[in-house]
């Protein structure tokens, strides 16, 4: 377990969208003040589609937002399982964010070809002022999965074999995913609680190899962990 992380155990999956919701807003307020922009990246799935959805109705300064995905499925642009789709639909297409400032991982062409794309967008993005990123059942984070083997130096990696479909998948590196002045885990629901209990005692997880420099903060729900 990393040393610099902050647990917040909250009951719900809502609670945990909303304060997450609350965290990035502000982290936004202080980036575009800091230095002119705010650069975050995606996550997939249920939870994050939560803030996702309130983050649509929020009142920010969406012209200096830089939007990019930890990871993306190897489909079609317009498959309903790929993570950028989901994000357009709720959150993107209702909000006033420059097309040219949202950056799809381009993995329609295939995890090679996309990785390679997109090591070059991730190199002219970093740092990052913020990571949303959620958990499997596995350990698993982005598309970064237990027993995979990747090249530590790269920014993005082709993804063959995933133990869920579909197998090939392009992901952002655990290095650049760390390169990051704020991080947030979302981790909710029962099936994770396992997951959880090995990543709290120090086992080797994919989880566990993302270390920014500034703490971590974890909002979980009590589904998810209940100590």
């Amino acid at each position: 377990m990393q040393d610099n992380s902050r647990w917040h155990n909250l009951k719900t999956a809502d609670e945990v969208a909303m304060a997450a919701y609350q965290q990035i807003l502000k982290a936004a307020d202080q980036a575009i003040a800091e230095h002119g922009n705010f650069k975050i990246v995606l996550a997939g799935g249920g939870t994050p589609e939560k803030v996702y959805r309130l983050l649509a109705q929020a009142d920010a300064d969406w012209s200096k937002w830089f939007i990019y995905y930890g990871d993306e499925r190897c489909l079609p642009v317009d498959h309903a399982d790929r993570n950028s789709l989901m994000a357009t639909r709720v959150f993107l297409e209702k909000v006033a964010i420059p097309e040219a400032q949202i950056f799809t991982i381009p993995a329609e062409l295939g995890p090679e070809q996309a990785a390679k794309k997109y090591q070059h967008i991730v190199a002219s993005a970093l740092p990052f002022d913020m990571v949303l990123l959620g958990m499997g059942e596995d350990g698993h984070t982005a598309s970064l999965f237990p027993g995979h083997q990747h090249q530590i130096d790269e920014l993005a990696h082709a993804v063959y074999n995933s133990p869920k479909p579909p197998p090939e998948r392009v992901s952002i590196s655990a290095k650049a995913l760390s390169n990051t002045q704020q991080l947030i885990f979302l981790i909710t629901g029962a099936n994770k609680q396992e997951a959880v209990n090995d990543w709290r005692s120090g086992k080797d997880l994919p989880v566990a190899t993302i270390n920014p420099t500034n703490p971590i903060d974890v909002y979980i729900d009590k589904d998810a962990y209940n100590p």
